[in-house]
């Protein structure tokens, strides 16, 4: 009987503090009143303390059950059979109005039982928060609608200050990590589609390292992104949710990420958040976005008064 090979233990830079701060804690506890659920908790984003203490926090909308099965992701996989809670786009927006964030990003479960994915009910979220908090900054991270233009179109419509999308990692892998109807092409579609519809929306992605993925397939898919006109880039590290999700193929040491980091910003892109504990809405971006959305914000208000 062969041995078993013996699991990698996490590298020291992948250990993170626990999450303190008076921020942090006043955030936790609204949400536990208010009964909303946070990507942040419910994926256990090592990154939860640092954001939440900087007035950030990442929801996720359309229920907890996604349609589609990829194999990196720990959300629950199934068919949600059209459930839709019509007044949810009202709920979350007061919620997140009465919690004093500055930058919320809005996510979703992939809803292909839906005749429109959800495009409508997202879109309306959007709207409702930016309604009742106009100075928040709004980034959505959204799926793919299956490349239907229309739908990107609707979303984009709604004016989030950052549409992200993610395209997860190099074409190579796409079919082995991602579910058969998230095609790395097709993502590369929508997020040139926003850019068609509204070239003023700042558009992001997301790549995983870790994966088994070679130096030259990254660099073509930052070459890719930028093709489409994405602003910004962050990498972070895969980590195996459980044991029937895909293996760590390499733990990619800080050095690496930093190297990737300066490739990226060489190539033109807005911004570039890369290390081992970076996730799709670090807030690191998220202090660069805001800052840039303000300013495009103050010029829009001058060319309206002027």
């Amino acid at each position: 009987m062969s041995e078993k090979k013996p699991v990698s233990p996490k590298p020291s830079w992948l250990k993170v503090r626990a999450p303190v701060g008076e921020n942090y804690t006043r955030i936790k506890e609204m949400l536990g009143e208010l009964k909303l659920a946070t990507v942040c908790q419910e994926a256990r984003c090592p990154n939860i303390g640092e954001c939440w203490s900087g007035g950030t926090a990442t929801f996720m909308i359309m229920g907890d059950v996604c349609t589609r099965g990829c194999r990196f992701c720990n959300v629950k996989t199934g068919n949600p059979k059209g459930v839709l809670d019509p007044f949810e786009p009202e709920k979350i927006a007061y919620s997140i109005s009465q919690m004093g964030l500055e930058y919320v990003v809005i996510t979703t479960v992939d809803r292909d039982d839906l005749p429109d994915q959800g495009a409508e009910h997202f879109s309306r979220t959007v709207k409702t928060i930016k309604k009742l908090a106009p100075n928040l900054i709004v980034e959505i991270l959204a799926g793919d609608f299956r490349g239907e233009r229309d739908l990107v179109y609707q979303l984009t419509d709604a004016k989030p200050d950052v549409y992200a999308h993610n395209i997860e990692t190099v074409e190579r892998l796409t079919p082995k990590v991602r579910d058969p109807r998230a095609g790395y092409r097709q993502t590369l579609r929508v997020l040139e589609m926003v850019k068609e519809r509204d070239p003023s929306r700042y558009t992001k992605s997301s790549i995983m390292l870790g994966l088994g993925e070679k130096d030259e397939e990254v660099l073509q898919t930052l070459k890719d992104l930028r093709s489409v006109g994405c602003d910004v880039v962050t990498f972070g590290q895969y980590l195996q949710p459980a044991k029937r999700h895909l293996k760590v193929e390499e733990y990619v040491t800080p050095e690496k990420f930093k190297e990737w980091q300066t490739t990226a910003e060489g190539m033109g892109y807005l911004y570039v958040a890369s290390g081992p504990l970076v996730r799709s809405s670090y807030r690191a971006g998220e202090f660069f976005m805001k800052g840039i959305v303000e300013k495009q914000r103050a010029m829009e208000l001058e060319q309206v008064n002027f």
